[in-house]
């Protein structure tokens, strides 16, 4: 028995041991490293850091020093790797570990990687490979709405910029029919799979192909994205089970991306509700930071605005694309003209205001699919918006090779089809080659202001227009957008009218031209109606709303951040014996159950501790005629002797009330109730009686079903109490819990051995 507990004991220990977190250790100094940046950096990378006048020799661009990071390595469980810019090293260890490297005298501090990296959204339509004339009609589109024949006819697609793309995978990009012209140039300078070490990217997840093809890929001779010219660098920096460590291969990617002379890096990827907190989204994340510190290397960095917009508690973008030089990009479903938001693409402002998204595109797309090297599929999600756009800036670039990096960006959002009007959903809009190839119109006035009284005005068509969009919204003193929306005009004219009410600052966009009228009178929005009225010319009141949001104001208007949780229980389970521990290992069925309820404090999306109340017991049973350590502490040998021939079962019952401490890490997010995956350790005690029953049938052939009952009074005087481990792991709603008690519970007065198994295990349900 001694060693099955000993056993039990060090298993709990180990996995308590073992509960490995990823974590940054950042370092005090580069002392006694090297850099040569002429050896290091590609040519095109030189060339860049000319462009923008940034420093070869920063110290950012200098190795972390291999003694110290050998010095950790010792000391940790893996080194994921290292970070040049943070002059960090990525680490997985326990607790007990990190206590010794943040006591290494190089070491300034230690800090934990809550952030998993996550698709920006993606699903895939059923279409036929055989139909050819939906495809091409789709890749039409495609390019139509940024105007991407204009660079055609002008001979753009990208030549001499190298774009990275940031992915979970690539399959069949070295073999699909819509890289080809790729391959064939050459044009996929280097590759590196940051999780495997090593430059295969050719497999794993398809996001990679998808998002590829709609910068540069080809279906025949028909154009999928723009940038079919440029040059490309593939990073793999994401799988699906990971939770923590894909920060640390984006943070690499980035550097690696530097190295080999990016101009533009194209990231579907971020981190959002799952790891963050609405607060966090204020550009300082280290993967923000990092996008930051690239562009002022020179780099475009463009990133989808996630797909966090169906999720009322969050509604804001996700990271690096609330960094303020990273390009975030919002999606919109595929129509010429139309603006129609994809209801799951994130919306804007960054947590402390700023505006975003800057653009926005097509997050319903066509791309190049895995299932053969000739497949193409109807695909929606924002992670095709930003590839979308990553393509366009590189067209955009080769026809403005004089712009750094943040005037490209500039122009990028002078380019759009809104600009200057933005709001949280579509930012500056659709961007539009005309305005780099010098065809660019300028904007005529469609409408005019009128004051009706300083709560009220009317716009007055100016001229007649057919099937166009009003973008309208109101921004406050300082600055956030109080509410926004958009009209559908199927059709207007100079006879029709359209009254806005209350406000500080209305900004209207129709037909591309952008007005702005600042109240006499400031009012609070809420204290008229929420849409504009659009009267016609017979005088009948329409209201064509398409649109109408509440902008967030980041100092007034927190969303809730949800760190308390509770939740009630329930649990079903059995106790264990093993052969020759010295317990009644003779029992039968005996259940054990407990109900509660929990409260859990979230520190991170990704560790919370939390206290525990529960009633419940066990009810041990035993079955057959032998008389064993029980009846002979009780005294009921006689008894079961004189009865032998009738004795059914003897039933233990423990009845106990428990308090439980524990802490929570969540392995994955998911899950109905949100929880995701995830692992709770903690120490439990119990406090109760017992009650021993003995169940005897009577041999009278006359009265078998009957039984007799004989009760004892408590084993151990009237309470006991007991306490130990507690383990769960848990997905969402449904996991298997472990209870080990580190205390004997029962031994006779002649010391006979422990009598009730130590260990419970089974299932729990969390309501």
């Amino acid at each position: 028995m001694k060693k099955t507990v000993l056993f039990l004991i060090l298993t709990c220990s180990l996995l308590a041991a073992r509960a490995q977190q990823t974590y940054w250790v950042f370092l005090t100094d580069k002392a006694g490293t090297t850099f040569d940046p002429y050896a290091y950096f590609d040519a095109k990378a030189i060339e860049r850091y000319a462009q923008v006048g940034a420093d070869l020799f920063d110290p950012t661009n200098y190795p972390v020093s291999p003694a110290y990071e050998q010095g950790i390595a010792a000391l940790a469980d893996q080194v994921v790797g290292s970070s040049r810019w943070l002059n960090a090293v990525g680490v997985e260890a326990t607790p007990s570990q990190v206590q010794a490297i943040q006591a290494l005298p190089y070491v300034l501090r230690v800090e934990p990687i809550m952030s998993r990296m996550q698709h920006a959204e993606a699903h895939i339509d059923a279409t036929s490979d055989d139909d050819i004339s939906a495809i091409d009609s789709s890749l039409d589109i495609q390019l139509q709405r940024m105007q991407g024949g204009l660079f055609r006819q002008a001979g753009i697609d990208g030549h001499g910029i190298r774009i990275a793309v940031f992915d979970g995978g690539f399959p069949r990009v070295n073999t699909h029919d819509a890289f080809a012209h790729l391959r064939n140039d050459h044009r996929i300078l280097h590759t590196w799979n940051f999780p495997n070490r090593k430059e295969d990217v050719y497999g794993w997840n398809s996001h990679g192909t998808m998002t590829l093809s709609c910068i540069a890929g080809r279906k025949g001779n028909t154009d999928i994205g723009l940038a079919t010219g440029a040059e490309f660098l593939l990073a793999r920096t994401e799988i699906e089970s990971e939770p923590f460590k894909e920060e640390i291969w984006w943070m690499q990617a980035v550097e690696w991306a530097d190295k080999y002379g990016a101009n533009i890096i194209s990231s579907s990827l971020g981190y959002g509700k799952d790891r963050y907190y609405t607060n966090q989204m204020d550009g300082t994340s280290y993967v923000a930071r990092a996008a930051n510190l690239a562009a002022r290397k020179g780099i475009l960095v463009v990133n989808s605005a996630g797909n966090e917009a169906d999720d009322n508690t969050w509604m804001y973008i996700i990271t690096p694309s609330d960094a303020d030089s990273v390009l975030c990009i919002g999606g919109i479903e595929r129509t010429l003209t139309e603006y129609n938001h994809i209801s799951f693409a994130s919306v804007g402002p960054s947590a402390d205001g700023r505006q975003k998204p800057n653009l926005c595109a097509f997050g319903h797309a066509m791309a190049a699919a895995t299932g053969s090297d000739h497949a193409y599929n109807l695909v929606y999600g924002t992670s095709f918006s930003c590839p979308l756009v990553a393509g366009f800036a590189a067209c955009a670039w080769q026809a403005s090779p004089g712009l750094t990096n943040m005037q490209l960006f500039d122009a990028l959002q002078r380019s759009a089809d809104l600009y200057p009007y933005c709001d949280y959903t579509f930012g500056y809009g659709v961007p539009q080659a005309s305005y780099f190839v010098g065809q660019a119109k300028a904007a005529v006035p469609t409408f005019r202001f009128e004051e009706v009284d300083p709560t009220t005005v009317k716009m007055h068509i100016l001229a007649p227009i057919q099937n166009t969009n009003l973008f309208y919204k109101n921004v406050e003193q300082d600055g956030h957008i109080d509410r926004y929306g958009r009209l559908q005009l199927p059709s207007i004219d100079s006879a029709t009218t359209i009254t806005f009410y209350g406000g500080t600052s209305l900004v209207v966009n129709l037909g591309g031209y952008t007005a702005q009228h600042n109240f006499t009178n400031p009012t609070p929005v809420d204290t008229y109606a929420r849409y504009p009225e659009v009267m016609a010319a017979a005088g009948q009141k329409n209201t064509i709303l398409v649109d109408d949001r509440y902008g967030r104001n980041t100092t007034t208007d927190v969303p809730k951040e949800n760190r308390s949780t509770w939740d009630f229980y329930f649990t079903f389970g059995l106790p264990i014996s093993f052969p020759g521990d010295g317990t009644l290992s003779s029992h039968a069925w005996s259940p054990a159950g407990h109900y509660g309820i929990r409260y859990a404090y979230s520190f991170t999306k990704a560790y919370s501790v939390g206290i525990g109340i529960e009633l419940g017991g066990i009810d041990f049973r035993y079955n057959g005629r032998q008389v064993n350590p029980l009846e002979q502490v009780l005294r009921l040998e006689s008894l079961i002797s004189n009865n032998a021939d009738n004795v059914s079962t003897r039933r233990l019952r423990l009845n106990e009330f428990g308090i439980e401490l524990f802490q929570r890490v969540r392995l994955v997010p998911g899950g109905m109730l949100h929880q995701g995956l995830h692992w709770d350790l903690g120490i439990y005690g119990t406090m109760g009686g017992t009650q021993y029953r003995l169940q005897m049938m009577t041999s009278d052939a006359d009265y078998r079903s009957r039984a007799a009952e004989y009760y004892s009074p408590s084993l151990l005087d009237d309470y006991f109490f007991n306490y130990g481990i507690t383990t769960r792991l848990t997905y969402d709603i449904i996991g298997l819990y472990a209870r080990l008690r580190l205390n004997d519970i029962w031994k006779s007065a002649d010391q006979l051995p422990l009598l009730l198994p130590r260990l419970e295990a089974g299932i729990q349900i969390r309501l």
